[in-house]
């Protein structure tokens, strides 16, 4: 019974998104945490690195005392005024370390020393992982898709984001999804992306919806493995295929992987400027746009063949400059319409071959947002 209520607990963190207090060190938060939790440690990655040893070496009794001796005086007393400020700006807030054990109890002793009651899930972090596991399995069981599909640039994200219960799996990444798909602040960790995941769908769910829109992907996005239950699920879902034409799409990549994606460099850069090792100035986002745009190329410069790719490359190039010199975007619309003709294109056309009998509907958008809940309801 305090199993099941502990799950209902956990689960009920997560639906009503109650701030959650990481007291693990930062490297076991960075592997793997959840959207409302803030990273106070009890212990640093060093601290934690010696405990560890004392624990290996000398038993439980050697690792609490060297624990209490470097987590003391100053040190103690900077981390429990963190957490007496976290207590006080989520009252209804929880705590946790990874299995629910020392550390949380002792963050929890020490707060109440201090005259501040703070909960703490018991289990931690290892059963909130395990329930969320768990919550994703059945989430993606009990659910229906459909699949949102389209040759490169026809919007399907900017579509994704009209419909009603849809799951942007590529935002959930931070990617893309293509060889052009990254972004400058990296992605999450495998464990955060799933976690995130079954949050998501959780809530959607708890909100009564159990038919979902999912943009068609393949088996990774950037880095990062899509649940095999869902990729499943994703194969055999019936697909939606949203069509542009030509000049729309070229304008979507203009927009989505040159303006936007600049201006995403810049801000990036604004609160996280790269000193050069051997010059001390910043490196300026042009000049990583520039570098992220080129290096993509070649990274489907086998595909492309060699001849292909140096026209592309010197489109690009030229694009590239003239940006930089005048500000103009205009020269990007080149090497867009050659990348897309010459190589996506044909791609699509090959993958989409042996999907045409689950295509259920064929539209641009203005036609699927109109038909979106008959589409929902063939699901």
């Amino acid at each position: 019974m305090a199993n099941a209520i502990d799950r209902e607990l956990i689960r009920s963190l997560f639906l009503k998104n109650v701030p959650l207090m990481d007291v693990r060190a930062p490297i076991e938060f960075e592997q793997g945490a959840f959207p409302n939790a803030v990273n106070q440690p009890l212990m640093n990655d060093q601290e934690r690195h010696e405990v560890g040893t004392r624990y290996k070496q000398a038993g439980q009794d050697a690792a609490i005392k060297l624990g209490n001796k470097l987590v003391s005086g100053e040190i103690k007393a900077q981390r429990i005024a963190q957490w007496k400020r976290f207590a006080e700006q989520h009252p209804d807030g929880y705590l946790y370390c990874f299995r629910g054990g020392l550390r949380s109890r002792t963050a929890q002793q020490w707060l109440k020393e201090q005259g501040i009651e703070l909960p703490l899930v018991n289990g931690g972090y290892k059963a909130m992982r395990r329930v969320l596991i768990d919550e994703l399995q059945q989430g993606i069981e009990l659910s229906n898709f459909v699949i949102l599909g389209g040759k490169t640039g026809t919007g399907k994200t900017w579509l994704l984001k009209e419909l009603s219960h849809s799951i942007d799996l590529e935002e959930l990444a931070n990617h893309r999804g293509s060889s052009f798909g990254r972004f400058p602040n990296g992605q999450p960790s495998q464990i955060n992306f799933e976690n995130t995941l079954a949050i998501l769908l959780m809530r959607l769910r708890a909100g009564g919806a159990h038919r979902f829109w999912l943009e068609d992907e393949g088996r990774m996005i950037g880095s990062l493995c899509l649940p095999q239950s869902l990729r499943d699920k994703m194969t055999e879902a019936p697909l939606v295929m949203l069509e542009e034409d030509l000049d729309y799409r070229i304008n979507v990549i203009l927009k989505d992987y040159v303006i936007d994606l600049y201006a995403c460099y810049e801000r990036y850069l604004a609160d996280n400027p790269i000193k050069d090792d051997a010059q001390d100035f910043s490196k300026p986002a042009f000049e990583m746009f520039s570098d992220y745009l080129l290096n993509s190329l070649e990274r489907v410069k086998k595909r492309l063949g060699g001849e292909c790719y140096q026209s592309i490359n010197r489109l690009m190039s030229a694009a590239l400059n003239e940006q930089q010199s005048s500000g103009s975007v205009a020269q990007h619309k080149l090497w867009i319409e050659a990348l897309l003709t010459s190589y996506y294109d044909p791609m699509y056309d090959y993958q989409l071959e042996k999907k045409q009998e689950r295509v259920v509907f064929r539209g641009n958008s203005h036609q699927i947002l109109a038909n979106q809940n008959k589409i929902l309801d063939m699901s």
